[in-house]
């Protein structure tokens, strides 16, 4: 299909009206997915076609734009074929006009729309899925950017531990909030069958009751916030347990080892559907140290031996705080968001949404370093739109 054919299409589904109640099917092509978000802006005197800035901005960050100013820098080096494709004029926007955008888009609708895009083509473009899909929720502080009353905005996201793709996020009203935000989150998304992780803040019986009716299982980390839960498993007899997986790893500068250890909880743990605890030990020392450290946790899960065994819990549980690594520290160091200052209206939010969008697009290229993927792509701008499809 031809740019100007695609584009003529896009046309008609952005003027086509849909009725109340009816279900679109989720285009394939982003861009045109995207026109699902409502333009904030009065229609008299806009210039710009609302997806066309949107686009841009989608295609600016995966090639590493961090501000506002960095999106109309880039949009200056468009060829006239990527220009184009976007629905871009001859003139390409301003700084002040995506900045106006982005500020008064809907970060909430914005976000969904990208968790609808990304879930309906995970089985066109993703790899095979293995038997036990783990999604892990957790949230992070983007501390450069503030709201009213100085707070720093605070987000939760739902990620997609197989192939690091973000299937959601939300704004909370701070970190006690998450607890509020935990359903809504996942209300977007297909739980059924899925594993879903969390750190103890999440060890909530409202949570689990909530997950097992999505036709979810659950691992959960279980601190002080429960006290009779953590005192319940820290009194199982673990001595006598066998360990049933251990692993040993090195890299990024230190030796892990772990022990995973499982005992069948009877109906004297009073937490809902509770069938497994599980004992994690690990011990971490840096490389050129001696000396060790060692954290033991307690988790609990609705899975029971025969339905997940000892390396599938350990797997999961790594994977939950492999969103360290794979999302929070990509968001820091390659897109520097605690240092952004993008600090108002709907901003943060919006651009932790491309950033998250940015990170799984290039992720499901077979991206394994994003700091090197968005050069990448920044140095050819054309490059940006394989991604989109």
């Amino acid at each position: 299909m031809s740019v100007s054919s695609s584009l003529l299409i896009a046309d008609v589904l952005e003027q086509r009206q849909v009725p109340p109640g009816a279900l679109e099917p989720v285009p394939t092509d982003l861009l045109v997915a995207l026109r699902a978000v409502s333009d904030p802006r009065f229609r008299r005197g806009t210039r710009h076609r609302f997806n066309a800035v949107l686009g841009l901005a989608v295609c600016a960050v995966l090639a590493g734009a961090r501000s506002y100013t960095a999106i109309a820098e880039w949009a200056q080096d468009l060829t006239p074929t990527v220009g184009q494709r976007l629905g871009l004029g001859r003139l390409p926007p301003c700084e002040s006009t995506i900045r106006r955008v982005l500020q008064r888009l809907d970060g909430e609708h914005l976000s969904q729309v990208v968790s609808d895009w990304l879930a309906a083509t995970a089985l066109v473009v993703g790899a095979p899925r293995p038997a036990l899909r783990v999604i892990a929720v957790d949230g992070k502080t983007a501390r450069g950017a503030r709201v009213a009353g100085g707070r720093a905005v605070h987000l939760l996201a739902a990620f997609d531990t197989t192939d690091g793709t973000v299937l959601g996020q939300s704004v909370v009203d701070g970190k006690t909030n998450e607890i509020n935000a935990f359903a809504p989150l996942l209300d977007r998304i297909e739980l059924t069958g899925t594993l879903v992780t969390a750190d103890a803040l999440h060890t909530q019986r409202g949570h689990v009751r909530y997950l097992r009716e999505r036709g979810a299982h659950y691992l959960l980390t279980v601190k002080a916030n429960q006290p009779t839960l953590l005192r319940q498993l820290r009194q199982l007899p673990w001595p006598q347990v066998p360990v049933a997986d251990r692993t040993h790893d090195k890299a990024h500068g230190r030796v892990e080892s772990r022990t995973v250890k499982l005992t069948t909880v009877t109906a004297g743990i009073g937490f809902p559907d509770a069938a497994t605890a599980v004992q994690i030990t690990r011990r971490r020392r840096p490389t050129a140290a001696s000396r060790w450290q060692t954290e033991t946790v307690h988790a609990i899960t609705d899975l029971d031996v025969r339905q997940a065994n000892a390396a599938t819990l350990a797997d999961a549980a790594r994977a939950h705080w492999g969103i360290e690594n794979r999302l929070h520290w990509v968001r820091d160091v390659t897109f520097a968001e605690d240092l952004s200052q993008i600090r108002t209206g709907n901003g943060p939010a919006v651009m932790a949404t491309l950033r998250n969008l940015a990170i799984s697009l290039h992720r499901r290229a077979g991206a394994t370093n994003i700091a090197a993927a968005c050069p990448h792509v920044s140095r050819h701008p054309s490059r940006t739109l394989p991604l989109l499809l």
